[in-house]
């Protein structure tokens, strides 16, 4: 029996980017990276026509370059700084700043890729169809997505806010962050539109040096709707126990070290009429 959807948290790309650091976002460049090349290693044919759906500041496009030099490839985001350094640093790359949610492609592509992007959007079970019939015949959807929202780092951030001064704030914004589909669902959804079909979980286990890290990970993401409504010394009491607890929760070292643990859901869905 198929589950009830669970719908994706609202949140936009934009949304989480308006302050995006840099240099934050790239500290944790190499650990970012790693699921995009793991789902990139699924793709099983070479497309002539990809979308990176949800670029970011282009990492994953890069890859997808390296990997299919020949291809003709659109890389679509709705964040300005982010495709800015995306730009900066693929100077020749076709850009598109659109809504992620509302994008449509001007020809079926071979392949959409959308690494770490289709988690902030609502409807799944509409959203993942459309992007199946967006393809051309034997194209693939290939989709990874955080699935975290029950992990200490995030769980924590609804639990604080739901418990100080701030609570009359933050409390609404917590209570809207939904999680993702299940596997069940997805397979539900995919598998009537697919001539192939793979599913998989991965939890990559990261060591950090501290919870500060875990902070600096969050800082421009998860974190900002429940900071940025608080004046400073708020904001300071929640980062304080936001801290406190994640030291507790991930069980640190007498050093402050920790393993930071990051679960993964990856789709791969093969549309009929393969390509070789």
């Amino acid at each position: 029996m198929m589950e009830a959807p669970r719908v994706a948290d609202a949140q936009t790309e934009a949304s989480l980017t308006t302050e995006w650091d840099a240099a934050l976002y790239f500290k944790f460049g190499a650990e970012r990276a790693q699921p995009a090349h793991d789902l990139l290693a699924r793709v099983d044919f070479t497309p002539r026509r990809i979308v990176d759906l949800g670029c970011g500041p282009g990492a994953s496009t890069r890859m997808l370059m390296d990997r299919f030099p020949q291809a003709e490839i659109v890389a679509v985001s709705n964040s300005e700084p982010m495709l800015a350094e995306a730009r900066r640093s693929l100077p020749g790359m076709t850009f598109e700043t659109t809504d992620i949610a509302e994008w449509r492609p001007r020809q079926p592509p071979d392949l959409i890729f959308a690494n770490s992007s289709l988690q902030w959007l609502r409807k799944h079970e509409i959203l993942f169809p459309r992007l199946m019939h967006d393809l051309a015949a034997g194209g693939a959807l290939a989709v990874q997505m955080s699935d975290n929202l029950h992990e200490p780092s995030h769980s924590l951030m609804r639990m604080i806010a739901a418990d100080g001064p701030w609570t009359s704030r933050l409390a609404p914004i917590a209570e809207t962050r939904a999680v993702i589909g299940t596997h069940i669902d997805y397979y539900n959804w995919l598998k009537p539109l697919s001539d192939k079909l793979d599913i998989w979980e991965t939890t990559y286990v990261h060591p950090l040096s501290g919870v500060d890290e875990v902070v600096d990970w969050f800082r421009s993401g998860a974190l900002r709707p429940f900071l940025d409504p608080l004046g400073p010394h708020e904001r300071a009491e929640f980062l304080e126990r936001y801290k406190r607890d994640l030291a507790d929760a991930y069980d640190a070292d007498p050093d402050g070290s920790l393993l930071f643990l990051y679960p993964r859901l990856f789709i791969y869905a093969r549309k009929g009429g393969a390509k070789t």
